[in-house]
Formats: C-alpha cells, sequence, structure tokens
C-alpha cells in the first residue's frame, strides 16, 4: 500500500512569503501532500499557488486578528499545534520555526521535522520580544517571563517526538543540539536562482532588503551610510520602519514594501548588497549572489556558510564579512569591498549561487525521506 503523508507548516497568510514557505511549496511539489497549519488564508489569495487547496487547520484560525499575525496568542501555539490530529498518516512532515514540529504522532508513524530554526521567541530572541511588548515590564513582564519559560520547556519536550530532524545550514543544527540534544543533517534550503537576472553591469547604489524589525539590525546599516553619504536603498516594511524614516538622511531611499519583479531589478543593479542581521541561513544573500551582486553581511550564522569572503577566497570571492554589528565594522567592510571591487568577477559571484538551486534541494531531501522511511517501515514489512 502507499504510503500517506500529511505536511505540517505554522502559518499561511499572503503576507508569509520568507525561506520557510518555500520550502513547503518545493516539497509539495514532489510529494503527494495533506497541508496542514495553525491558520490558513493563503488559499483564498488567487495569485497562491494554494489557491482553493483544502488545509487543515486549528481554532486559532478563528480568533480575532488572526491573519494579520498570530505571534500575539503565543501562549495558545502549543495547545492549538496538539489539536491537529493526523493518526491517519504514515509519514508526517514538519516545516518549523516555532511549534509545528510539536504534532502528536504515534509510535508507528515517521515524523520528519525541517527546521528553519528553534523557536526564537523562547531562547535567543526572549529579552528582545520582553522590551518591544506592552507586556514586558512590570507585574505583566513577570507573568510573560513565565510563559516564556513555560514555552521553552514545552519546545524542548515536543522535540523528542521528531523522528530525524533535518537543519537548513549547519549554523541552525548547531542551535538544534544546544537546545534540544537532537543531531540533525544539513540539507540547504531551495533558492529560485533561476528567477534572478545575473547582470555584470552595476550602478553606484547598494541595497538591503528586510523585515524592518529590531535583530535585522536594519538601523545600523542606515546609520553607516549616512555616515558615509553613499547612496543607500532600503527596501522592507515592519515596526522599525518610523524609526528609520526618522534617522535617514538624503543619501538613503526608504521604498517600503515592493513587489518581486522591483526587487528582483535592484538586486541584479546595485553595487553590493549589505545585511546585518545574523540569519539561520539568509535566502536574499544567495538571491543577491544569484544577480552576480557582492554581499556584504554579518560574520556569523548561515552567512558563513553563504558568502565567500574575497580576502580568503581571492576571485572566487562573493563579499566581504564583518565581524561586529557596530557601525565602525560595516564601515570598514564597505571601505574594503570598494578596494577589491575591481577584483570580484560577478560570473563566479553567481556560479557559488548555483549550488543552492531547488534541484539540490529537491534531490538531497527526497534521498534522506528516502532512507527514513526505509529504515522505518522495513522492519514493519
Amino acid at each position: 500500500m502507499p504510503l500517506k503523508y500529511a505536511l505540517v507548516h505554522e502559518w499561511l497568510t499572503p503576507k508569509a512569503t520568507g525561506g520557510s514557505e518555500l520550502v513547503v511549496r518545493e516539497i509539495l511539489n514532489y510529494i503527494d501532500a495533506d497541508l496542514y497549519a495553525l491558520i490558513d488564508f493563503e488559499s483564498r489569495n488567487p495569485e497562491s499557488y494554494l489557491y482553493k487547496r483544502q488545509i487543515g487547520t486549528t481554532f486559532l484560525q478563528h480568533f480575532p486578528f488572526a491573519e494579520k499575525g498570530i505571534q500575539k496568542y503565543l501562549p495558545f501555539l502549543p495547545l492549538a499545534i496538539e489539536q491537529l490530529d493526523l493518526r491517519e498518516y504514515d509519514v508526517v512532515l514538519s516545516s518549523s520555526h516555532a511549534v509545528a514540529k510539536g504534532v502528536l504522532t504515534s509510535p508507528e508513524q515517521l515524523h520528519i521535522c525541517y527546521c528553519h530554526s528553534p523557536m526564537r521567541y523562547a531562547w535567543e530572541l526572549t529579552f528582545d520580544y520582553l522590551r518591544q511588548s506592552k507586556l514586558g515590564n512590570g507585574l505583566p513582564g513577570w507573568v510573560t517571563r513565565y510563559l516564556l519559560h513555560q514555552l521553552r520547556m514545552w519546545d524542548v519536550l515536543s522535540a523528542n517526538r521528531v523522528d530525524y530532524f533535518i537543519a537548513n545550514s549547519y549554523h541552525t543544527a548547531r542551535r538544534i543540539w544546544r537546545c534540544y540534544r537532537r543531531e540533525a543533517t544539513v540539507i540547504y534550503p531551495p533558492v529560485n536562482i533561476e528567477n534572478f537576472s545575473f547582470s555584470p553591469d552595476k550602478q553606484d547604489f547598494y541595497l538591503t532588503v528586510s523585515r524592518l524589525v529590531s535583530y535585522k539590525q536594519v538601523s545600523l546599516i542606515v546609520s553607516a551610510f549616512n555616515q558615509m553619504q553613499k547612496k543607500l536603498v532600503v527596501i522592507g516594511t515592519g515596526p522599525e520602519m518610523k524609526k528609520i524614516r526618522k534617522i535617514a538622511n538624503p543619501n538613503i531611499q526608504i521604498l517600503g514594501w515592493q513587489p518581486d519583479e522591483v526587487v528582483k531589478q535592484y538586486m541584479a543593479h546595485a553595487k553590493g548588497f549589505v545585511y546585518a542581521a545574523c540569519e539561520d541561513f539568509g535566502i536574499a544573500l544567495v538571491e543577491a549572489q544569484a544577480c552576480g551582486t557582492p554581499v556584504i553581511a554579518y560574520d556569523a550564522g548561515g552567512a558563513k556558510e553563504t558568502v565567500r569572503d574575497i580576502r580568503a577566497w581571492g576571485e572566487t570571492g562573493t563579499g566581504i564579512l564583518f565581524e561586529e554589528q557596530k557601525e565602525a565594522s560595516l564601515i570598514g567592510a564597505i571601505e574594503t569591498l570598494e578596494a577589491s571591487y575591481s577584483k570580484f568577477i560577478p560570473e563566479y559571484v553567481r556560479s557559488h549561487a548555483e549550488q543552492f538551486k531547488r534541484q539540490i534541494f529537491a534531490q538531497r531531501y527526497l534521498e534522506f525521506l528516502q532512507t527514513c522511511i526505509e529504515k522505518k517501515f522495513s522492519k514493519c514489512m
């Protein structure tokens, strides 16, 4: 009998279009799986590949303002994910950056989790979350701290429900071990390399594309470019938009949200792509390199795996890595890039990005899945 598959993700909305959603889409291209999520508003979107698809959801679907984000209901997420009844499936695949890995399964089922990140709210972003939340101070602050403590304990406990972990980078694999004491196989996420046009012709401006939230450090980039008086284009929106608009000098263009085609044009023609966050992988860094555009990135997280510093790699280098999330360190990296710019070969920058294309992800993911299935179900035959 053929195996029956379920695929579980956190949330599916028109605003959720990051790397984790690309993984979901790619898995569904190759595996006939029923799809589940905490909430789903994407299947109502006529422009989505999920339009009119039947998607299982939880009670959070009916909570007020759920479509705008359910992070506000953080204490309810573990309970909600545990309400999904997946008993009819042989194989459960989860795409998890928060609670999707916490679905309940039986010993007869196989559960493989593609982990984009252990839950950031509960771990390294705890203090950022408390600082930004209206419930982070006073008595409400202590209640919030207790709830986050409980969330961490649930997060570790639910990791034991997973048979095999896949990590989107070696950086994430180390975090999985740190949080859960579980080994993870690294399979880089799919990047739509073919959707980004290679261009050796660059213009005199730098670009950053990011959600405007504190940990992305866009304000750091803006402050550095204020000092250098070099042209910078900022694409993205988020809670820090007002702050960034306020501090930006006239040499900085803040475009807000832009459609994909506009983003691709700016990426193709930018002199350099700037990124100051510590990301678990960082798909935007690879997309920029696919355009032949060198990257200036913080030397941490996934950037250490996706960007080749020209000072170490010579003519096959694809960018510059800076050591500290400080203006002086970023300014030094920009100056180094400009001094070395003639050494960058756009064709090599593009070819480096090719190793992250969708077809390679699909091959490695399906091979890993088949190996796990053979280990699990050959014992039952």
